[in-house]
């Protein structure tokens, strides 16, 4: 049986189902011979490679993917939601737990300040409707992390609406045309976590650490406008982004700060949309287009196969590279939400409608809050194409990794170094570095008045790029040296004596005749093999350019 390959065309929206020389029955791209058990989970189709095609051949059958996301971002805030306890990623278990978190009788919620303020400048952010009046609700559930089996939420009265999430996508052959997409945000709401389970399968049993209980977060959902993994990723990192310029989120997956739930379906254009699935609890970007690529792919090689896609929720093995089931969602969760009875309507005035005599403290002025808004991601990359003449991946490049941009405009102070040469080094040496070490901006060897120096150097051409690269390796194993040290220690720096140069090079002329008839004969590699002999001879001290000239000019005479 010959292997069916998906043809993936992203951002196209279009994914088309082919068996390579195979038979098709009556042009639904089925290859002879195959089954599906149509059972949960149990696909006889395997997991295919993914290729683009620009247009569907005869016999292929078109799919179009649907995505949306619901993110979970954890509100950057010193106390949780509704009491006084401190948040801390790396506190030890159950230390960070008040009255209220492990629900004791007699409890009650009081609302963080700083979260609302969170919410509503993530909302202004993302251009949403920020309502002047918003509710709290219980949704119902009950599972041992969360202590009072319901977690309090916004369902029917959100605090943000309506709003919407503009990213860009990298395509082409090679990833360098940026193309700008746009996901609505249907609603942002507040809400807090609960707890975690710590499985421990050797002693068979479950451990609860409810220090995350009760943390504050901001549920922003996405529409589904986006149609593969590709767009999912990039829409998350331009959140990711704007959260932590707003510092409303740290946002760090890692750390559990960012989780995103992805729900996914497929469909013949002009048909009504398939049956979606969601995929829960994806903590990195690069999982997550990995997640959904693969879910559309087996939904689609489901379908072709006779099988039908269940209403489920899923999770991603990352090892395995697939999504595997986890419940059933065919019957309807009933979470009996009802109103918080312990928390009044939530109101926000903007600056007309402040009522006179009000505390301030007491009070979320939306306007002053709108004035606070920093500069958002989309504003610095476009500043930085037309302040450096930079390309638009490089801006997305330099905003991507936390602390670079600022590494970059530190150097840029510091040199008199033209910024292309700036943001080739950064982004090129600098952060291919940092990549092999695995470190973060913060904790690299080299400082910006470093590189700003080293840049220096080579810009007035005291040294020749290849010696630049050394000194670069050295001011990486050696802290505390500067440029100019190790130039002088390695005695790295450009050989300054015309008339010695002069020399050299007729002295190599002279020893390596065949090579100077190759050259007169009109090879090209010629000349660059005098060159490369003459820098042996400076042990690398002479400027490539200058040696091809006085060679040019000694074989000419």
């Amino acid at each position: 049986m010959a292997t069916p390959i998906l043809r993936w065309c992203c951002p196209g929206r279009r994914w088309v189902f082919a068996g390579i020389g195979s038979v098709f029955r009556h042009g639904r791209g089925v290859p002879t011979g195959s089954t599906s058990s149509g059972k949960r989970g149990q696909s006889t189709v395997a997991q295919q490679p993914l290729i683009t095609a620009q247009k569907p051949r005869k016999g292929e059958r078109e799919w179009a993917a649907v995505v949306g996301l619901e993110i979970h971002a954890q509100i950057a805030s010193n106390s949780k939601l509704f009491s006084g306890s401190q948040v801390d990623f790396a506190a030890p278990p159950n230390s960070l737990v008040s009255f209220f978190d492990a629900s004791l009788p007699g409890t009650l919620p009081v609302l963080n300040r700083r979260c609302v303020e969170a919410a509503v400048m993530t909302g202004l952010a993302l251009d949403c409707h920020i309502n002047r009046r918003s509710l709290f609700d219980r949704k119902h559930y009950f599972y041992a992390d969360l202590p009072a089996g319901y977690q309090i939420t916004q369902q029917r009265l959100p605090i943000a609406v309506n709003g919407s999430l503009v990213y860009s996508v990298c395509v082409g052959k090679r990833q360098s045309q940026m193309v700008t997409k746009t996901a609505g945000v249907k609603q942002i709401q507040l809400e807090q976590d609960s707890g975690k389970s710590l499985h421990d399968s050797l002693r068979s049993q479950t451990l609860i650490d409810l220090n995350r209980a009760g943390v504050g977060l901001l549920e922003v959902v996405l529409e589904p406008d986006m149609s593969c993994g590709e767009e999912a990723a990039a829409a998350i990192r331009e959140l990711q982004l704007i959260l932590q310029a707003l510092g409303t989120s740290q946002a760090n997956m890692a750390e559990g700060q960012l989780r995103v739930d992805a729900n996914i379906s497929v469909h013949n254009p002009g048909e009504p949309l398939g049956v979606r699935t969601e995929v829960k609890n994806l903590n990195s970007a690069r999982f997550l287009a990995k997640a959904i690529d693969y879910e559309i792919q087996r939904q689609i090689n489901e379908l072709e196969n006779g099988g039908k896609i269940l209403n489920e929720t899923r999770s991603f093995d990352y090892k395995l590279g697939c999504t595997v089931p986890m419940r059933d969602k065919e019957g309807k969760q009933d979470y009996r939400f009802m109103p918080e009875p312990n928390l009044p309507p939530l109101l926000l005035y903007d600056s007309g409608s402040l009522p006179t005599g009000t505390d301030p403290q007491q009070v979320i002025n939306i306007d002053q809050l709108r004035e606070q808004l920093p500069e958002l991601p989309r504003v610095t990359r476009e500043k930085l194409v037309q302040q450096y003449g930079m390309l638009p991946e490089h801006s997305f490049a330099l905003l991507n990794e936390v602390g670079l941009l600022e590494f970059f405009q530190n150097v840029i102070k510091e040199t008199r170094a033209e910024p292309k040469k700036v943001t080739s080094w950064v982004l090129n040496t600098f952060l291919g570095f940092l990549k092999q070490q695995n470190l973060a901006v913060s904790e690299s060897p080299v400082t910006p008045s470093a590189l700003a120096e080293l840049l220096d150097l080579l810009d007035r051409k005291a040294i020749s790029s290849s010696a630049a690269k050394q000194v670069f390796q050295e001011l990486w194993r050696s802290k505390g040296k500067t440029p100019a040290q190790i130039v002088a220690e390695k005695k790295l720096e450009l050989m300054q004596d015309a008339e010695a140069l002069e020399q050299l090079c007729r002295s190599t002329l002279e020893a390596h005749p065949q090579v100077v008839t190759d050259v007169k004969k009109g090879n090209p590699r010629a000349i660059n093999k005098l060159i490369g002999l003459v820098r042996r001879a400076t042990l690398g001290r002479a400027d490539p350019t200058v040696i091809k000239e006085v060679l040019e000019r000694q074989l000419s005479s």
